[in-house]
């Protein structure tokens, strides 16, 4: 399959809004696929390159990505800034630049037509690429690939290399869509793309093996999973009330959640976003070798970062860890960690992910008698969960959890079997969208930073206030290095990012505000943290931040 074919694909989904279309449009592109081209196909529509579950990372700044098209197209500065603005898109940017070229493209576009797989293989070497040396070749692979593009296809090429496809085309369609196309029940693809943590894999199973190849998909050791995620909760008593009269609280931990399998003396450990970190957590290597008495099993747990005294440190401490992987010995020395496990989800060859709560709970217990579990306590009583999350608070932890009686582990899924408690005002996660460089010592640094929730209708992101406050010294010159490679428009001092950096930010309240097209805007928000665990489409939603504010106004 031609790569034009694809970007011809991607474009007729940006001039409908009609669901129902979009999954016919991919249905119908899927079944001219060979079943090799599928996966890859698959995660293109997307907007990735790879697979979620890869290793690989482009790594390629939207300043790099930009001197390259300019450099193709003959085109200067001036001419992107006028491209960005009457799109609104950095992929139509592009293929208007393209069109527009000085040089003669027509003599360019007799060279061999791309290829879906080559394309992919192209961008893998891309992603491969570390060291001394390696931006440069980085973008003399994207420049040759760009230099073979037509418009359309620059448009797109664009779009996936910088993530940010926005057609309309989502995951939740793109499931219906490989349903569709190769004959199998709904339910099935939805269950299977939770196991093998991404909907573009379980396409490419689909293809090759239908049903009965998607029945087989189920936990595995080194295929991470979508991790079970929770429902915000405001009260000990909601909690309690939801789970039928009973529960089972949890310290949460102010940590980084990971996944960690092991297979015989073989250990990966898998992020919240299925990145792996073994490499940066030798310890906690090391003690699930000695300490975890299986042959192969899937856990989960939370690594904390902790003081000289014992007590949890805040996870900004944590990713020190994660950031200089090339410095890992000195890091386990100045940042010690230590790991709690709270789940099972896999044991010698069984998949315990149907079995209840207390039941993965005792077993994890017993294959791991000498790793520290997360405390638990499982009542009917609001005033000893109140204890319970007084002394959670206390210990330096977050809050609590709730865990309903004999729920399964449901990956991917975000439900109320699983409840999160905070004592503090509601913080969101949210997403910088832009910035405006300080004044005064902060004048060098992007330091006021334009904070978006996720439009859970259209997936894309609506501002929804701004702050200049939270972030230490050291950290804004950090954000300034990050945001500086993903600006897509500069305006002044104001430049607009493509939106990557998620934050945990509190406020004092939510306001209507004619202001910001979302309607709403945050009263002295402040960033608490950063969540480089967290991934933009994970960020909070507008409907939650609607939701929290007619809470408020109930309240007054």
């Amino acid at each position: 399959m031609l790569f034009r074919e694809l970007a011809e694909i991607c474009e007729k989904l940006t001039s409908t809004t009609k669901r129902s279309e979009m999954v016919r449009l991919v249905a119908d592109f899927l079944t001219r696929l060979e079943p090799g081209e599928v996966e890859t196909a698959s995660c293109m529509l997307l907007g990735r390159p790879f697979p979620n579950t890869s290793r690989w990372r482009l790594d390629v700044s939207w300043s790099t990505l930009a001197e390259v098209i300019l450099r193709i197209t003959g085109a200067s500065q001036r001419e992107m800034a006028p491209a960005f603005d009457s799109t609104g898109d950095i992929g139509a940017a592009t293929a208007v630049l393209f069109s527009a070229a000085r040089i003669k493209r027509q003599q360019l576009f007799s060279i061999k037509p791309l290829s879906l797989l080559e394309v992919q293989e192209i961008l893998r070497k891309v992603a491969r690429l570390r060291g001394p040396g390696a931006r440069r070749r980085k973008e003399r692979l994207i420049e040759g690939l760009l230099n073979r593009c037509e418009p359309l296809e620059a448009k797109y090429l664009v779009k996936i290399v910088t993530g940010e496809m926005r057609t309309g085309f989502q995951e939740g369609l793109m499931e219906l869509a490989v349903a569709r196309a190769y004959g199998v029940s709904l339910k099935s693809v939805r269950r299977a793309a939770m196991f093998a943590g991404d909907i573009a894999i379980v396409a490419g199973i689909a293809a090759r093996s239908g049903e009965s190849g998607l029945e087989e998909i189920g936990p595995s050791p080194m295929r991470p999973i979508s991790p079970m995620l929770a429902q915000v909760c405001n009260e000990i008593e909601e909690a309690i009330e939801v789970h039928g009269g009973q529960t089972n609280f949890e310290y949460k931990l102010d940590g980084a959640r990971v996944q960690i399998h092991k297979k015989g003396s073989e250990i990966r450990i898998y992020s919240r976003r299925l990145s792996d970190v073994t490499e940066s957590l030798p310890e906690i290597v090391n003690l699930i070798l000695q300490e975890l008495h299986a042959e192969e099993a899937i856990v989960e747990g939370e690594v904390i970062a902790v003081g000289k005294d014992g007590r949890p440190l805040p996870f900004q401490s944590l990713l020190q860890r994660f950031k200089r992987e090339r410095e890992v010995e000195r890091m386990a020395q100045e940042v010690p960690v230590r790991l709690q496990l709270f789940d099972l989800l896999f044991l010698d060859g069984c998949s315990l992910v149907d079995r209840p709560y207390e039941e993965r709970r005792e077993r994890l217990r017993t294959i791991a008698s000498n790793i520290e579990l997360t405390e638990q306590l499982a009542t009917s009583r609001a005033d000893l969960g109140k204890d319970f999350l007084e002394r959670a608070i206390r210990a330096g932890h977050e809050g609590l959890m709730a865990k309903k009686p004999g729920s399964p582990y449901v990956p991917g899924a975000r439900g109320k079997l699983w409840l999160k408690i905070k004592p503090t005002l509601e913080p969101l996660d949210l997403v910088i969208v832009g910035a405006e460089f300080g004044y005064g010592r902060r004048h060098r640094w992007l330091s006021d930073y334009y904070l978006a929730a996720v439009d859970e209708n259209t997936g894309s992101f609506e501002i929804v206030g701004k702050t200049f406050k939270g972030l230490t010294d050291e950290e804004i010159k950090e954000m300034t290095q990050e945001l500086q490679k993903l600006v897509v428009k500069t305006e002044g001092r104001r430049v607009w990012v493509l939106p990557r950096i998620v934050v945990e930010v509190i406020y004092n309240e939510i306001q209507r505000s004619p202001k910001y097209p979302s309607g709403m805007a945050l009263r002295f928000a402040r960033i608490t943290r950063l969540r480089p665990d967290k991934s933009p489409a994970e960020a909070d939603t507008l409907r939650r931040v609607k939701e929290i504010f007619e809470r408020q106004v109930k309240r007054i």
